[in-house]
């Protein structure tokens, strides 16, 4: 049988504390019908720019017919739009509409609101403490 010790357990904790922290973030969004997988591509192609289905596909880690249906939704809901390729006629450039734009805006504002008020409630200790653990995060984040 393999029992968690102590020191396994807390990092366990910390982990789960992490990733309920995230998944709360995660739930203010624009649009309630609109998925974590499409919320993603969204970022990514506001960060990334135009790019093809197969590279979203790659960046994102899923297979290229799991792209393309995820593609299918956010064109139907008129958040991205497909346009020829300038090199290549057999290949699309997938972008941003205005309305894919909103989303991402609407988002940011509504998880910086959240957040806000969340550290609003804490002491200044506990704020002296997260910022404290900010660079471990990042480099946890980066790892």
């Amino acid at each position: 049988m393999n029992e968690l010790n102590d020191e396994t357990d807390a990092d366990e904790q910390l982990r789960m504390v992490i990733q309920r922290l995230a998944r709360r973030i995660r739930a203010e969004r624009a649009g309630e019908s609109i998925s974590d997988t499409q919320l993603g591509v969204l970022w990514r192609l506001r960060t990334d720019g135009p790019t093809t289905p197969g590279e979203l596909a790659a960046a994102e880690r899923v297979s290229a017919p799991s792209m393309n249906r995820t593609l299918n939704a956010l064109e139907a809901s008129g958040f991205v739009r497909r346009d020829p390729s300038d090199d290549d006629a057999r290949k699309v450039r997938v972008s941003l509409t205005a309305g894919g734009e909103h989303v991402i805006a609407e988002t940011r504002r509504l998880r910086r609101q959240w957040f806000h008020a969340r550290l609003e409630e804490l002491t200044a200790a506990e704020r002296a403490a997260l910022e404290a653990a900010r660079p471990v995060l990042d480099r946890l984040a980066d790892a």
